[in-house]
């Protein structure tokens, strides 16, 4: 690896769609919608280009002038993807023969072209292999590399999207909100995201952690609504998280977003303990 390129390969695993439920809270972003120049970076995308086409192919549908950079930091993984990129372009694929995607090998500097910034940059299951104590340093580094009201969304999810949590970090790496989706078809209890929660915070699902009580009171409120599963697991989901807003849980969102399976708070209201 070029000393240029800072961190370390991940374990390269993708899927189709394995990054909806991000993508659609990206999409919805006001770092994305609001920004000069919709430049979005997928971070660490692993073997296959895939999650950066259905990112770029879900934003032009909010913003024609989006733009998605796949970066990775194995040469091989960048050589693979530029070459699925001249399928999209010769129109085998189901993605838009101009589909505005690019790639590019880097790391945590996140090389940019033309000096531009990120509006986001998305790095989920990048930091799985980092140690908690890392985390602040990568943070600031890759929010080094974000236009003024930008967004680094950072987090974890299974291997089929259906069970994931992010943080949302402004430029100069303070985290401001975190947020668990959940595909809530067969969802058991709202607690198994304990497993994919990000680097951040998943050492601290333990008694006497924030984290830890949110993930508590969410599935109590779960067990309470159990009556409404007549009604589906959407309204379950929407009574269960309406109960911890009732309980005094800074919950942020409306009920539309909710419905997704979405559930936000405050970083302070899941802070690790110091």
């Amino acid at each position: 690896m070029a000393s240029t390129h800072v961190g370390r390969p991940t374990r390269g695993t993708t899927g189709t769609n394995r990054l909806r439920r991000n993508d659609r809270w990206i999409a919805a972003s006001a770092a994305f919608r609001s920004a000069a120049d919709p430049l979005v970076v997928d971070l660490g995308y692993g073997a296959s280009g895939v999650t950066a086409f259905e990112l770029a192919t879900r934003l032009t549908k909010v913003r024609a002038d989006a733009e998605v950079l796949g970066v990775e930091l194995a040469p091989e993984r960048v050589a693979t993807a530029r070459a699925q990129l001249e399928q999209v372009r010769a129109g085998t694929t189901p993605f838009a023969p101009d589909l505005p995607v690019s790639f590019a090998r880097g790391g945590f500097e996140v090389p940019l072209p033309d000096g531009r910034s990120a509006s986001v940059i998305r790095a989920m299951n990048v930091l799985r292999q980092y140690d908690e104590g890392d985390v602040a340093e990568a943070w600031r580094s890759l929010t080094s590399r974000l236009a003024k009201g930008g967004m680094l969304c950072e987090g974890t999810c299974d291997e089929i999207g259906r069970i994931g949590s992010w943080v949302d970090v402004e430029p100069g790496g303070s985290p401001v909100r975190f947020t668990i989706s959940l595909r809530l078809a067969e969802l058991e209890r709202p607690g198994v995201v304990a497993e994919r929660l990000p680097k951040a915070l998943i050492h601290r699902n333990i008694p006497g952690e924030r984290v830890h009580d949110l993930l508590v009171a969410l599935d109590r409120e779960w067990e309470r609504a159990a009556p409404l599963s007549t009604f589906g697991a959407t309204q379950r989901f929407v009574a269960a998280v309406s109960g911890l807003k009732a309980q005094g849980w800074p919950v942020q969102g409306s009920r539309s977003r909710w419905r997704l399976g979405e559930l936000t708070v405050p970083w302070d209201a899941v802070a690790p303990q110091p």
